[in-house]
């Protein structure tokens, strides 16, 4: 059994997956998100490669805890997800996630391109580590 983790964005989709004891969070991928759909492919593609069980999606919540436009775009497209890969969907909260994948990267020396190209997965897996972590 293994968790998909996902970091939803208008122009990347950062994917993470857990190990099979469900003990650790790897970032595994960036996906490109196109307008042909195609994006869908790819994280189904995963999601069937890895044997996912379940998929954990973060929630841009407001600081002040509200759900606000964002979420609701996340929480719609949580929908086509469900529908896609027909697993079991949970939300975590991503306040600042974005923000501690930035910090961890410049910590690493990692600059510019090469940043913003990983960036969504390591927000993916720090959404799936604190899941993997309260269960």
């Amino acid at each position: 059994m293994r968790i998909m983790g996902l970091d939803f964005g208008t122009k990347r989709i950062g994917v993470a997956i857990s190990d099979p004891e469900c003990s650790m969070a790897h970032p595994l991928d960036t996906v490109e998100v196109r307008g042909d759909g195609s994006h869908m492919d790819q994280i189904q593609a995963i999601a069937q490669e890895y044997g996912i069980s379940k998929v954990v999606i973060g929630l841009p919540y407001n600081m002040d805890g509200s759900i606000g436009p964002s979420g609701e775009k996340v929480i719609a497209w949580s929908e086509e997800i469900k529908k896609l890969l027909d697993l079991p969907v949970v939300f975590w909260d991503e306040r600042l996630t974005t923000s501690q994948a930035h910090e961890f990267l410049i910590g690493l020396n990692v600059r510019g391109k090469k940043r913003r190209h990983i960036v969504d997965k390591i927000a993916a897996g720090i959404i799936l580590k604190d899941y993997l972590e309260s269960s």
